[in-house]
């Protein structure tokens, strides 16, 4: 025992992540249109691949709710078989980014755009499981999702299996919300599995006409990428996708570490090495035609509230999956499709930051505006180019503020007129200050102060010496200029 002092512990904690992770496992799997093992086949090698590795000790893998979407778009444009590749090659390039030791600038990324990610996400997510649990084919955008479920509902109610269907839906998900408030000793058992088998419970029980997840066997869903599935690299739009996976995934992988962190005193996550363990996990998801990886946050918190210690809790949670799968393929075939649809509806709207939107608004409603853009972009266009979107209004704002300056302009009547800049002198702002000074009389000498000023780039430089030029070549008084204070603060003449 004294080789392993947290074996208890850490056995426990194994079993509770088991638990939470079956039915998100199968749950994403059949919500990203492919056969539900696939989705226990990358939970499986989240937990004996990545979980070996070293990153972030306490943080849990596996398929996860925020690439469902892009899943689904990747399958529906090019095939399951193609799946493999993409994701693959994804692995690849999350090997390369974290050999190159470029995990620790995922943490760059604005806040702002990770959430508003999240929040497009848990929408679409939302939207097109509720037709799911309707047992109803969805539209395939996001706003045709969002804009057909009046329409959906309308169906639903002239339809005893659809009805039937949403009725399961609808009590998966007031379980899982209402479980929180059972007995301390019920709530070890996790809300999402009691709330699975309470449904099929019912569904045999009283012959619901529900649809339920077909099964087709761990070993005949596993089909490695062939050549015809490579023969799609020569797409140009492919590659969008696989950097899409790779991008998003990291930066879901990273910001779930950096949440675990702030659960638990213990070590504190080596970013480069965890992204060399999610490429590692996701390059082997790739040759087994699983589906892509990321760090998730659910598992990982319901393992550290477990009282996990090591990193032996995640490997065994793997083992504990492989033997499910392997043992009991059975009792997937017994799940309804619709109690699916519920769980991911809880967890889509556990993806969108109400409280993050609303203190932002208060407090910086620039980025509460990039927050909701990236959102919106998302559920507009996708998720790929709606991060873009999101990323490039990030950079503009970033800029702007740089670029924040404030010029002062005091006319006593008689004597130099004195001007006085601070703030960030660059290009983006250049027409405003030539505009105010230019406007100044020119038979009246200036001084031109720019102590204030933190930066003052090479084109504002040169427009104001420019201007000084101008301006006393009308026959007054060269203008004075105090320069930034990084430079010695002395009175120099421009002429």
């Amino acid at each position: 025992m004294t080789k392993f002092p947290h074996l208890k512990q850490d056995f426990l904690a194994s079993i509770v992540v088991f638990l939470v992770a079956v039915p998100l496992c199968v749950g994403v799997a059949v919500a990203s249109g492919v056969p539900a093992e696939l989705g226990l086949i990358t939970g499986i090698v989240g937990g004996l691949v990545t979980g070996m590795m070293r990153g972030s000790r306490l943080q849990v893998s596996g398929p996860a709710a925020g690439l469902t979407v892009l899943v689904f778009e990747a399958v529906s444009q090019f095939g399951v078989a193609a799946l493999g590749v993409i994701v693959l090659l994804a692995g690849l390039l999350q090997l390369a980014m974290g050999f190159l030791r470029i995990g620790r600038w995922f943490r760059a990324i604005s806040v702002s755009v990770v959430e508003g990610m999240l929040c497009g996400i848990g929408l679409v997510i939302i939207a097109g499981q509720i037709y799911a649990a309707a047992g109803l084919k969805a539209p395939e955008s996001g706003l045709g999702k969002i804009a057909g479920l009046p329409g959906m509902f309308a169906d639903a109610l002239g339809s005893t299996e659809a009805m039937a269907s949403l009725a399961i839906g609808a009590g998966t998900i007031a379980v899982i919300v209402f479980w929180k408030k059972m007995p301390k000793a019920v709530r070890t058992v996790p809300g999402a599995l009691a709330a699975v088998v309470l449904a099929t419970a019912a569904t045999l029980s009283f012959g619901l006409p529900v649809a339920t997840v077909q099964v087709e066997g761990l070993l005949g869903v596993v089909q490695p990428p062939g050549a015809e599935a490579f023969g799609e690299l020569g797409n140009p739009a492919i590659w969008g996708t696989i950097i899409a996976f790779a991008l998003i995934a990291s930066a879901e992988s990273l910001f779930s570490a950096a949440a675990v962190d702030r659960l638990h005193n213990g070590p504190r996550t080596e970013y480069d090495k965890e992204m060399i363990a999610q490429g590692a996990g996701n390059t082997l998801c790739g040759l087994l035609g699983a589906l892509p990886m990321t760090a998730v946050i659910v598992r990982s918190s319901a393992n550290v509230s477990a009282g996990a210690k090591t990193k032996a809790s995640r490997v065994l949670h793997g083992v504990w999956l492989l033997l499910f799968a392997a043992a009991m393929p059975w009792a997937l075939a017994l799940i309804p499709i619709p109690a699916l649809a519920g769980i991911l509806v809880h967890a889509g709207w556990k993806l969108i930051p109400f409280r993050q939107i609303t203190a932002l608004w208060q407090a910086h409603k620039g980025e509460a505006l990039i927050l909701i853009v990236t959102a919106v972009s998302i559920v507009a266009v996708n998720m790929f180019e709606g991060v873009l979107i999101g990323l490039a209004l990030s950079v503009v704002k970033t800029a702007w503020e740089a670029s924040h300056i404030k010029l002062e302009i005091i006319d006593k009547g008689a004597g130099p007129i004195q001007a006085y800049l601070s703030g960030n002198a660059t290009f983006l702002r250049l027409p405003k200050i030539l505009d105010s000074l230019e406007s100044l009389p020119q038979d009246r000498p200036v001084e031109l102060d720019l102590s204030g000023l933190h930066h003052l780039d090479h084109a504002c430089r040169t427009a104001l010496e420019n201007w000084a030029a101008r301006h006393s070549a009308t026959g007054t008084e060269p203008v004075k200029v105090t320069e930034p204070e990084e430079a010695p603060a002395e009175k120099v003449t421009l002429a």
